[in-house]
């Protein structure tokens, strides 16, 4: 069978509603098979929780045992002074070593360009240092704590 009788046979099975086509001709067998349109695969559906607002205690029916989180638990007070921020994400570590003395505690006197901590990130320790000078006033981050990109680590006064 010649070339262009197939291509006629393939556009004729493409075109009608045909699903197959077997033709013998001579020695030679030709099997033209449509294959089934694909249907694209649907997205999940996603779920998007919007926030509930608590309901005031003066809107609740009398008698009602229903609790608001929000009145339960106040508010943490932002901290006041010099933040240092976490420049990268990684693994906060108060010390070089396991075991060894923090580079700095609650009190230490620091100036501008000393080690505060390190961050491990991607297998590398990344010292981070004192961008002001002053008193370390708090520590905000337990030591072996992962970290975000911008997270309050220290307060300085």
């Amino acid at each position: 069978m010649d070339l262009r009788k197939l291509k006629t046979l393939i556009d004729l099975v493409a075109e009608s509603g045909i699903s197959e086509l077997e033709i013998t001709e001579g020695d030679g067998r030709v099997r033209i098979v449509k294959a089934a349109p694909v249907a694209p695969a649907a997205p999940a559906p996603i779920t998007i929780a919007a926030p509930i607002a608590p309901v005031p205690a003066a809107a609740q029916p009398a008698g009602s045992a229903v609790a608001t989180a929000g009145a339960a638990a106040p508010a943490a007070p932002e901290p006041t002074g010099h933040l240092v921020k976490s420049p990268m994400v990684g693994t906060f570590y108060r010390s070089g070593q396991p075991g060894a003395a923090p580079f700095v505690a609650v009190g230490s006197q620091v100036k501008e360009g000393d080690t505060l901590c390190i961050i491990e990130a991607m297998k590398l320790m990344n010292e981070i240092e004192a961008d002001a000078s002053g008193t370390i006033r708090e520590v905000l981050v337990e030591n072996g704590s992962p970290v975000e990109y911008g997270q309050p680590l220290f307060v300085i006064e």
